[in-house]
């Protein structure tokens, strides 16, 4: 039996997404609106835009290969991303329930760690393209 394309009882969301065109560009108006939720809310977010700037800006300016280029901006995108990830389950917590309870602490604390940990990678990375180009 084709249990992928049984139909199933369970309850369908009515923000579903369309299938098509109208997908794509659903899809790309709910990322938007995300950017702006995040940009008006999260205030880490806010930060971490700022820190993306400056150091794609810095990391066009060095004398580095293109490869390095995009690896000093993309783990800085990177941060962003998991940034975005981590607002997001913050964000489910709060819907559930905004009462203390150890469980809502640990979603929310991983969340950071994560954010933490990609802070961390970008650090390294810059620093391991860095050394070498000013301390040859």
């Amino acid at each position: 039996m084709d249990k992928i394309n049984e139909p199933t009882n369970e309850p369908i969301s009515e923000f579903k997404s369309k299938s098509g065109l109208k997908r794509i560009f659903s899809a790309f108006y709910y990322s938007i609106e995300g950017f702006r939720a995040a940009w008006r809310m999260e205030h880490a977010f806010r930060q971490e835009l700022v820190l993306v700037v400056c150091a794609t800006v810095i990391a066009l300016l060095l004398p580095v290969t293109p490869l390095q280029k995009l690896m000093l901006i993309g783990v800085f995108i990177l941060v962003l991303i998991v940034e975005l990830i981590n607002s997001a389950v913050e964000a489910v917590v709060d819907r559930v329930s905004l009462e203390r309870n150890p469980l809502s602490k640990n979603a929310k604390d991983f969340g950071s760690a994560a954010v933490f940990l990609t802070l961390g990678l970008a650090a390294a990375t810059w620093a391991v393209v860095l050394i070498p180009v000013f301390f040859r």
